[in-house]
């Protein structure tokens, strides 16, 4: 069984960085789809991005991180990174780690695509 813990949140100023951790344990990463969602006070839970393979070109954000988030994976460390620049308010919320298998590539910001799931880390991004 995969389980996943996430850690690194915490607050932060507008513009800051963080950068979230999320270890993996039972199963190799590498044969699964990892990505991470979030839970913004308020708004429904929403795909962020996701790595479809261990390739580069199936990475995925969406866009109101594109150009500011980046997702990473260490195979040797079986664990998932998100690399997180300038930071806003609005990126406040409880960032989960997820990771599935089959995940369809036009589906990736779907939660019922994801079968296993962190228990959350909150990031608050405030002055």
């Amino acid at each position: 069984q995969v389980q996943l813990v996430e850690s690194g949140g915490g607050l932060v100023k507008p513009g800051g960085s963080l950068r979230l951790s999320c270890a993996a344990s039972g199963f190799p990463l590498d044969s699964l789809a990892i990505g991470w969602f979030r839970q913004v006070p308020g708004k429904e839970r929403e795909g962020v991005s996701c790595m479809l393979s261990t390739s580069a070109s199936t990475k995925f954000y969406t866009d109101s991180v594109q150009g500011r988030f980046t997702i990473s994976r260490d195979s040797a460390k079986n664990s998932v990174y998100l690399q997180m620049s300038s930071l806003q308010p609005e990126d406040t919320g409880i960032y989960y780690c997820v990771a599935g298998q089959s995940v369809r590539t036009w589906y990736w910001r779907q939660e019922q695509e994801w079968r296993h799931w962190g228990q959350g880390t909150q990031v608050t991004v405030s002055s």
